[in-house]
Parts: structure tokens; C-alpha cells; sequence
């Protein structure tokens, strides 16, 4: 079935009910204990999780008619029609759809390495264009780990990513499993947070911040340096728009799957280790990097003679890239001590505020990297790529709760700066607090990238993507920026759009297929009808060959 005969009926169906949007949510099962069920071996994961699960549950059903998602299901692009679902309206006046994509293995997390986690991170890149955030379920042993992974491998992430996963089955009378996937859902649907994020017991935290701390208790994942990127409440979810990271390169959204997991190795430091046994797992054979896990703000016994030093920087100078976390539950590695000045001047790398989980996939991550040499590697770990770690203590200033004329007046005089073309006052008004407002809609829905892609400058529209502002928000009409800049037939703002990684949603195309017949040039930019152009095009070809060779002839 095409994406167009799906939308037909559905289209009829609505006409029947008030026009309520929807959220397009592409939920993908790997495994775990939230899809496990008992067994003579004890509980093993299952299949039929929407079926057996979700389809029952009023809160997961509201009983309308299962219209079919289209799911690119592996690497050949073969697509496949899977039945989907839908939450009842939720208090922010909008339905989530989805689909459960389940994993040909489902697996214990405690099996996973990095073939699983590649096999993530190629699904969500298969998919990316067809919905509007992902929900991956995962057992809970590593999902720290694939939390942290999944944050380095999705690389320039402008939708939201959330994993979760449970305590016991969702099958169990008591479970946590309901509230988890529920609370993941309405975030994924509702909220434009473009990260890799871990949703437990009401709370989202930044993926590669967390760390399981309980075998057994609901609340089993905590993010010790970094509070909650948002808090579910009885009433609804708080989201802490401050500290939310956002890709800030005019480029496309792509994976890095080559993680090197086989060449690290991680060692925790104990009173009275020997230098011998450090040496010995250093000069494992094909060894590039170790995770040091020290005592306190990163201290380690110097050992008879400086021998626990020694060995470092022998290793440090064969190439190996050891990087200095601690192993308390909170705090930063900083060279304050004696003990911990020897390990920075023998070359092992401060990690800072970095979780265990973190550096250990960060460290996977820099070595697979093309052109990586141990420089540079120890140069990137002391840096934040993805918000996983703390690199200079500064006041964080937060914007008052309940102060919504300060809002709108500054969303107001931002609109106004962007529809003049004043590029020196978008600037001024978003510096530090006002970062908040990227993202933020007026009362058409309207985010500041989507008034910049139909203003006259196209230097403000730049500037905000350079910021952080989302491509992938709808306004009140259902409509992205590309859409409306493709509709005002300027080919320049659709070109950086592209290049941002932008793409029309699936429920904007019918309407684009029909626009596009009067400007098949400026909406072929866009990716749509018999002039159209892909994303490797795109980021292939230069703009002004790109523009000409597109424009020439049909002018928008």
C-alpha cells in the first residue's frame, strides 16, 4: 500500500471528527524485559509486542481504525506496511501514532555490543524521513551504554531519539513498563528535543549523562552531573529548554556505525593495585584507548618509585589514549592533588564530569573516526560533542517560570526583526536567556526558522539553523519551513533548508505534488515531483550549479 492510499481513507475518517494533529512515531523493538514473558528457561524476550501489549490498552488504543505506516525494513530500501495505533488526544491537543518495528533477534541488553548498536542507528537513518521521532525499547543491563553510543553514532540529530525500557514485563500485573513507554511516547510526539535521550520513571535525561543505579527499584536510571532535560507530572511535562543541545552545521543528518568497542578497555583503579597488572592489560594486543576509573577527583596510587606513572606514559607514548574518570557517583576529574597532576603530566586525559558509559562508547566512537590519530582523539575527549560532559563551571541562567509576557514580547520582537531582514537584532535577542526561544511558536505555530524561511534574508535563516533552530517542527497548519519556503518559490532558502538536513513530511506531500505541477524548479529543490532532488544531490553539487542547472528555464 502507497503512502497515498493510506492517506485517503484516513482523510475521510477525519472529516468525521474535529481536525486534531497527529505525531508520527516509529517505536523499535530490540528487546529486553519490557517484551518478556515466562518461560520453562525463565523470561525471554517475545514477539507480537503491539499485538499483545498496546493494542489492548486504552491508553495506547483509542479504538480508531489501524491505518497502515510505511517502515523501511533493511538495507535494500524494501518497505513494508506495518499496522499502526493511536494515543487518545493528550493534554497538549494532539495524537501520537506509531508502529512497532520489531528487531528479526530480540535480545537481552546484556548481549548487545556494537553490531546491535550499529543496527539502531541504521534503522533510525532508514526511517528518518518518514517519521517524526524515534522510541527504541532495550533492556535495562546496558542501556546506559547504548544510550551513550547512540549519541556519538547519530551525528547532526534534529529529531527526537528516546530509549527506555522497564523493571518487569509489561505482561506483569506490576509493572513499570506502561508508565515508561506512555511517558516516551508523548514526549517523542509532543516535544522537538534533538537528542539521544533515556526516559524512566517520569524522567528524561540526556542519553550519554545516565547510569543505572538500581538492580530492582522503578527509578533505576539517575544523571548525577545533569539534571533532567524534562519531568513528567500529573499535569503535564516540564521540559528544561536551557539545557537542550541542538545541531549547529548546515549538514544532514548521517550515522557512524564503525564504533571501535574491540580496541578499548576499561580498568577500575583499587587500593593497592599493582603497576604489573595495569601493564599487562595495556599491552593487550591491538589496545588504542582505556578508561582509567580513578579514586576521587581523579587520583591513582603513584606506586613504588613512580612505577604506576611509568607505565602510563609508556603506553601514552605508544599511542594508547587513556582517559581519567572518577568513580564517584558525582563530580569532575580535575588535577587538584599531587596524585592526580602526575596522571596529566604523563598524558592521560582528564575526562571530567564523564560517566563510565560515555567515555568508554566516546572513546569507540573518536578512534573510528577517519583520519584519527591519538592526538587528536585525546584533543576531542576533554571536549562536549553531544552535551556529555561539563567543560567550563558557569552560572546557567533559566527563564523564570509563569513569565509569559516576557515570552511573547520577545518571540514578538523577534518575528518583527525577522520579517525586516534585521540580522544585527535576531542576534541581540537571542543571545544567552532568549536561547529559549528558537524553538518556541506563536500563535500560528510559527517558530522563528519558520518566519526566516519566508523572509527576504536569507543570512537570518543561516543564522538560526547555526543556532540550533529545528527544520522538522509543524506549525498549526501541519506545515515544516520547507514547505512554506518551497511555497514563496525561494530556491535559496530551500537549498539551505536541504542542506540542513530539512525534508517535507509525509502528511505535507500530497499538497506539494500538486504545487509543484506550476513550480516544478523550486519544488523539485524540495524533493518532490519529476524534477526532484536528492539529499546526496544535494549536498554533492554546488549551490550556484545546483540553482542554475535546476532553475534555468522555469523560474518560480
Amino acid at each position: 500500500m502507497t503512502i497515498m492510499e493510506d492517506i485517503i481513507p484516513e482523510m475521510a475518517e477525519q472529516q468525521s471528527e474535529p481536525h486534531i494533529p497527529e505525531s508520527r512515531v516509529l517505536i523499535i523493538m530490540t528487546g529486553g524485559t519490557i517484551c518478556m514473558r515466562p518461560s520453562p528457561s525463565g523470561f525471554i524476550p517475545a514477539r507480537g509486542f503491539q499485538e499483545q501489549c498496546l493494542a489492548r490498552v486504552p491508553t495506547f488504543n483509542d479504538g480508531s481504525r489501524s491505518t497502515m505506516m510505511d517502515v523501511v525494513v533493511d538495507n535494500t530500501g524494501q518497505i513494508k506496511g506495518h499496522p499502526s495505533l493511536r494515543t487518545p488526544q493528550t493534554v497538549y491537543g494532539r495524537r501520537v501514532r506509531y508502529t512497532v518495528f520489531e528487531f528479526e533477534e530480540l535480545l537481552d541488553s546484556s548481549s548487545i555490543d556494537a553490531k546491535g548498536w550499529a543496527e539502531i542507528a541504521k534503522t533510525v537513518e532508514r526511517n528518518y524521513t518518514l517519521f517524526d521521532a524515534f522510541v527504541i525499547l532495550h533492556g535495562t543491563d546496558s542501556l546506559a551504554y547504548t544510550c551513550s553510543a547512540l549519541s556519538f553514532m547519530l551525528q547532526n540529530l534534529g529529531k527526537t531519539v528516546i530509549l527506555t525500557g522497564s523493571q518487569a514485563p509489561m505482561l506483569e500485573l506490576q509493572n513499570d513498563a506502561g508508565d515508561n513507554l506512555l511517558g516516551s511516547l508523548v514526549v517523542a510526539g509532543h516535544f522537538m528535543i534533538p537528542e539521544v535521550c533515556l526516559y524512566f520513571n517520569n524522567k528524561l535525561f540526556r542519553g550519554n549523562r545516565s547510569c543505572k543505579v538500581a538492580a530492582s527499584d522503578f527509578a533505576a536510571f539517575n544523571s548525577p552531573n545533569c539534571v533532567p532535560l524534562a519531568v513528567t507530572t500529573s499535569m503535564r511535562t516540564n521540559v528544561n529548554w536551557d539545557l537542550i543541545n541542538r545541531p549547529t552545521n548546515i549538514q544532514h543528518f548521517s550515522i557512524q556505525t564503525n564504533l571501535d568497542t574491540t580496541h578499548v578497555a576499561c580498568l577500575r583503579i583499587f587500593p593497592g593495585i599493582k603497576p604489573e597488572m595495569i601493564d599487562a592489560v595495556l599491552k593487550l594486543d591491538g589496545l588504542r584507548g582505556l578508561v582509567l576509573e580513578t579514586f576521587g577527583a581523579g587520583n591513582a596510587p603513584h606506586g613504588q618509585d613512580n612505577a604506576l606513572i611509568n607505565v602510563l606514559a609508556d603506553a601514552i607514548k605508544r599511542g594508547i589514549v587513556i582517559v581519567n574518570v572518577t568513580q564517584c557517583l558525582t563530580g569532575s576529574v580535575s588535577p587538584v592533588y599531587a596524585t592526580g597532576m602526575s596522571l596529566s603530566r604523563a598524558g592521560v586525559v582528564a575526562g571530567l564530569d564523564l560517566t563510565t558509559e560515555a567515555a568508554l562508547t566516546k572513546l569507540a566512537y573518536l578512534l573510528a573516526l577517519p583520519n584519527a590519530t591519538p592526538e587528536s582523539v585525546a584533543r576531542d575527549m576533554s571536549r562536549s560533542l553531544r552535551g556529555e560532559l561539563t567543560e567550563v563551571s558557569q552560572p546557567v541562567f533559566q527563564h523564570p517560570d509563569g513569565a509569559l509576557t516576557e515570552r511573547v514580547q520577545a518571540l514578538t520582537v523577534l518575528g518583527y526583526a525577522i520579517a525586516q531582514g534585521d540580522l544585527q537584532r535576531v542576534e541581540e535577542i537571542l543571545k544567552l536567556e532568549h536561547h529559549y526561544l528558537l524553538n518556541d511558536a506563536d500563535y500560528s505555530g510559527n517558530t522563528p526558522v519558520h518566519l526566516a524561511a519566508t523572509s527576504p534574508s536569507l543570512p537570518i535563516l543561516r543564522f538560526l539553523l547555526m543556532q540550533g533552530g529545528s527544520v522538522h517542527m509543524r506549525n498549526s497548519n501541519g506545515r515544516t519551513p520547507l514547505f512554506l519556503a518551497a511555497n514563496a518559490g525561494l530556491s535559496e532558502h530551500v537549498m539551505l533548508l536541504r542542506q540542513s538536513g530539512a525534508h517535507l513530511h509525509s502528511d505535507e506531500r500530497a499538497a506539494a505534488q500538486l504545487l509543484a505541477r506550476r513550480r516544478p524548479g523550486v519544488w523539485g529543490l524540495a524533493g518532490i515531483g519529476p524534477r526532484e532532488i536528492s539529499d546526496r544531490e544535494m549536498e554533492e553539487a554546488g549551490e550556484e550549479r545546483l540553482a542554475e542547472r535546476m532553475m534555468a528555464g522555469s523560474a518560480p
